[in-house]
């Protein structure tokens, strides 16, 4: 099955081809940096980090460009709250942005622009709408002539009167047209101001992603990303700028991400409802946060509560536990994974590119699970057809969850994690290694990076750190019940582990645990 990718601009799923065989450019709306982002903000920068990694998995060469608007009316009115200058808001949040999207698991975008940065292109796009007769000069602002576009509401299916009524707006002074929208903005007194054909002044909120968009990506490119809050007016008046100044098409393939809502209502800061992502820190795990945003697909609505989140926190160290499991087998067996999950990550990929599906051995070796190969081979299966499938994560979510159970059950049932030969054994199967590469490789083609994420994640969460230790606590008096051979008392705390969740694994150096 071909990539297919549900299209707002024409309202239906399509298959995806790029201009350029091979090669995808992409751009994402960034943030607009006057405060800490909430989680309904994270999630519309998690989805497309999620689209690049699955298009790379897929073999394409993707140039990922995502911006910063660092010149815009929320970052002034912040500035002069706090009385210092709208670079340095600017700057603190950008920093802030960074240091939380890495800690989501997210690959920093290849070029990643400011708006203040980008002055001259944004000139440039403006005077040519008003040499076309698109932009009209007002007192020192410029404006765009909505009516004068004939595919003006086409990205959210609207008429030009429907977008009027329901954005409620009313004829000012300097407009010609309700709906007409600031390109250029006349210079205030204490407002940042840049030297214009027009006057000083500083450019509107649209025109700045029309500019650096087309100037690292070209007038026509192939993914424009965002939130659904921003197909109207953001992202139409992109289109209505950008190919009025061009005469060509824009972008090929809109990609929205649906909304967060917390009691009944769409998170927003505006609404003074959100929840910030580097507060949630603080008590859960970064890449609990991010299986949470990718555990359901990325146009349906996402009801958030602190109980779901908490069900995803413990999803996260199951997966943590099948982690340790592996290289517990390795370590016990004196045997280097990296080099097999490499080779298995290599067949795979490529594999992939040929459309082969899972590459079957020549012939298993003996004693070789091919009850765990099959699975394996299911996993694998579903989990790019999900993804293939307009990036349902959901589904793929659940195909890595259904692979780590059923290494749970392989390696219960081989008893490799008492060591020795059982260890052994499990790491010379070729079912099983192919099962912890296959395991390594959706992990990290989510952006769940079990690997970095082992013991890094309990640092950031503090509740999962005290629980941690009551838990040793416990194994201990199981250990102290086990030398006094009280097996009745050693096989109940046992079982009320297991009942919450944790697993624990004897062997000849002591008792272990992991989460099951």
């Amino acid at each position: 099955m071909s990539l297919q990718l549900y299209n707002t601009l024409t309202g239906r799923k399509e298959a995806f081809v790029p201009l350029e065989p091979g090669r995808v450019r992409m751009y994402s709306c960034g943030p607009t940096t006057y405060n800490f982002f909430h989680i309904g903000n994270a999630r519309s920068f998690v989805f497309p980090d999620l689209l690049k990694r699955f298009l790379r998995f897929k073999g394409f060469d993707v140039l990922h460009v995502q911006n910063l608007t660092d010149v815009d009316d929320k970052i002034i009115q912040r500035a002069q709250e706090l009385g210092v200058s709208f670079r340095r808001v600017a700057e603190r949040y950008g920093e802030a942005y960074f240091e939380d999207l890495m800690r989501l698991g997210c690959q920093p975008p290849d070029v990643n622009p400011r708006a203040s940065h980008h002055i001259s292109q944004i000139i440039e796009i403006i005077q040519k709408l008003i040499e076309r007769g698109y932009a009209y000069r007002a007192n020192g602002d410029v404006y765009y002539r909505v009516d004068r576009f004939d595919g003006y509401g086409k990205l959210s299916r609207q008429t030009l009167s429907d977008l009027v009524a329901g954005a409620r707006v009313e004829v000012g002074d300097k407009k010609e047209h309700p709906a007409d929208f600031a390109l250029w903005k006349a210079a205030k007194d204490g407002e940042p101001a840049w030297d214009s054909p027009w006057g000083p002044g500083r450019p509107g909120w649209h025109i700045e992603c029309s500019a650096m968009s087309m100037t690292y990506l070209g007038s026509t490119f192939d993914i424009h990303t965002g939130g659904a809050d921003l197909v109207f007016p953001h992202h139409e008046n992109e289109i209505a700028q950008s190919e009025a100044a061009t005469g060509e098409p824009f972008v090929r393939y809109w990609l929205h991400v649906g909304y967060i809502n917390i009691d009944g209502e769409k998170m927003s800061k505006s609404r003074h409802n959100f929840i910030l992502v580097r507060e949630m820190f603080k008590t859960v795990a970064p890449e609990a946060v991010r299986l949470f945003l990718i555990s359901k697909h990325y146009r349906s609505p996402i009801d958030f509560s602190e109980e779901e989140l908490e069900a995803t926190a413990r999803g996260w160290r199951r997966l943590l536990g099948v982690k340790a499991r592996l290289d517990r087998v390795f370590e016990g067996a004196d045997v280097d994974p990296l080099p097999s999950r490499e080779r298995v990550a290599m067949a795979l990929w490529e594999s992939d590119r040929d459309d082969k599906g899972l590459p079957q051995p020549q012939a298993l070796a003996a004693g070789a699970s091919r009850e765990l190969w099959q699975e394996t081979a299911n996993a694998w299966r579903r989990f790019g057809q999900a993804m293939d499938d307009d990036l349902n994560s959901a589904l793929a979510v659940g195909a890595l969850f259904d692979l780590s159970r059923a290494i749970n059950r392989y390696l219960d049932g081989a008893g490799a994690d008492a060591g020795g030969e059982a260890a052994r054994t499990a790491a010379a199967d070729e079912a099983f290694q192919v099962a912890d590469g296959v395991f390594h490789r959706l992990s990290d083609v989510l952006g769940l990076n079990v690997a970095a994420g082992q013991g890094a994640s309990h640092v950031t969460d503090e509740r999962v750190k005290a629980l941690e230790g009551v838990v040793d606590s416990i194994l201990q008096l199981r250990d102290e019940a086990r030398r006094n051979k009280n097996w009745e008392l050693a096989d109940q705390l046992r079982d009320r582990l297991a009942a919450h969740g944790i697993q624990v694994e004897d062997g000849p150096a002591g008792s272990r645990w992991t989460w099951k």
